[in-house]
C-alpha cells in the first residue's frame, strides 16, 4: 500500500514556563499546512513525546486535529516497553480523526524478532486505525529485521514503516521486498530514499523553510532530479546543523528564531550551545532568499 506519501513533520511540543502550549502548537501545525505539507505527527520523538504525560498527550493531538480540521492527515505517537500500555493507548485515541499511529519498536527491552511481530500484531488487534511501523535502532535497541517486516505487512492494518537504520540494504529490501509504503526517517537521506523509491519522509528538518522540503518533494516525482539535487545541496546544511546536537534541541532554537514557538525543552532536553545557536541562525540567513 502506497497511501503514505510526501514530507511529514513530526511536531515539537512548544512550552510556556513548564507548560504545553497549545495556541503555539496550533499556530505552527497551521503553518506547515499552509506551506504544504503532506501530514502531521503529534507526540514523536521530536515531539518530546516521553516527556508528556497522557493528558498532554492527547490534549497535544486535540489542538492540532482542531486546528488543521480535515486539511492534514495527522498521525499519533504511541509506544512503550509494555506491550499492554502500549495497547491501551491504542484504544484511547479509538474515536480520534487520525491517519494512524506512528509506532517504534519497544525501547530497552531488546525484544526478539517473535517478540516484534507479536507486539505490532497485539497492537493492530486493538484498533481500527492505521499503523505506520517506526524503525529506530540506535534508540530502541532492536532492528525490525526484513521476515518480521514482511510477516506484518501481510496484516493490512499495518501500511508504511519509517525507516531510520541508516542501512541502505535493508531500505531497498524494503522498498523492493515489502508492500508497505517506506518513509524515510533520516533527513539527510530524503533524496536517495525518494530515488530508491520510498514514498516520502517524515522529516524534522522540515520545521523550517518546509517549502523547500516540499519543492524537493515535487521535484522527484516528476522526474526533474537535476533541480531535485540542487534543492537538496541547499537543505544539507539546514540539515545538518538540526541534527548537530540532540534532536529537538536545535528545531526549537530554529523556530524560537522565527517566532513559532519559545526555545523551551523539558528535562533531560537542554537548549542548544551557542556555537550552535550561531551556525544555525547563519544558515537560516542564507536560506531567506531562496525561492524555488
Amino acid at each position: 500500500m502506497k497511501s503514505m506519501q510526501g514530507i511529514w513533520v513530526p511536531l515539537v511540543t512548544p512550552f510556556h514556563q513548564g507548560q504545553v502550549d497549545l495556541d503555539a502548537a496550533q499556530r505552527l501545525a497551521a503553518h506547515l499546512v499552509e506551506k504544504g505539507v503532506h501530514g502531521l505527527v503529534v507526540c514523536g520523538t521530536t515531539g518530546e513525546a516521553c516527556a508528556l504525560d497522557e493528558d498532554e498527550q492527547q490534549a497535544m493531538l486535540g489542538a492540532v486535529l482542531a486546528a488543521v480540521g480535515g486539511d492534514c492527515p495527522v498521525l499519533m505517537g504511541i509506544g512503550g516497553s509494555d506491550t499492554q500500555s502500549v495497547v491501551a493507548q491504542a484504544r484511547r485515541y479509538c474515536d480520534y480523526n487520525l491517519a494512524g499511529f506512528l509506532l517504534p519498536a519497544p525501547a530497552y527491552v531488546r525484544p526478539s524478532q517473535e517478540g516484534l511481530l507479536r507486539h505490532f500484531e497485539a497492537v493492530a488487534q486493538n484498533t481500527d486505525h492505521d499503523i505506520v511501523l517506526y524503525n529506530i535502532p540506535y534508540r530502541t535497541g532492536v532492528n525490525i529485521e526484513l521476515p518480521t517486516l514482511q510477516a506484518l505487512a501481510a496484516n493490512p492494518r499495518f501500511v508504511a514503516i519509517k525507516e531510520c537504520s541508516g542501512d541502505t540494504n535493508q531500505l531497498i529490501n524494503f522498498i523492493n521486498e515489502t508492500s508497505l509504503a517506506v518513509l524515510g526517517g533520516d533527513d539527510a537521506m530524503i533524496l536517495p530514499t525518494l530515488c530508491l523509491g520510498g514514498t516520502g519522509a517524515i522529516a524534522a528538518a522540515a520545521h523550517i523553510r518546509p517549502d523547500l522540503f516540499v519543492a524537493l518533494y515535487d521535484r522527484v516525482q516528476r522526474g526533474n532530479l537535476a533541480e531535485a539535487r540542487k534543492i537538496n545541496q541547499l537543505l544539507l546544511p539546514l540539515i545538518r546543523i538540526l541534527f548537530s546536537e540532540p534532536n529537538p534541541a536545535p528545531v526549537k532554537a530554529a523556530l524560537s528564531r522565527e517566532g513559532w514557538v519559545e526555545d523551551e525543552l523539558r528535562l533531560p532536553m537542554t537548549s542548544v550551545s551557542e556555537v550552535c545557536r550561531n551556525r544555525l541562525a547563519q544558515i537560516m540567513e542564507n536560506l531567506e532568499g531562496v525561492r524555488v
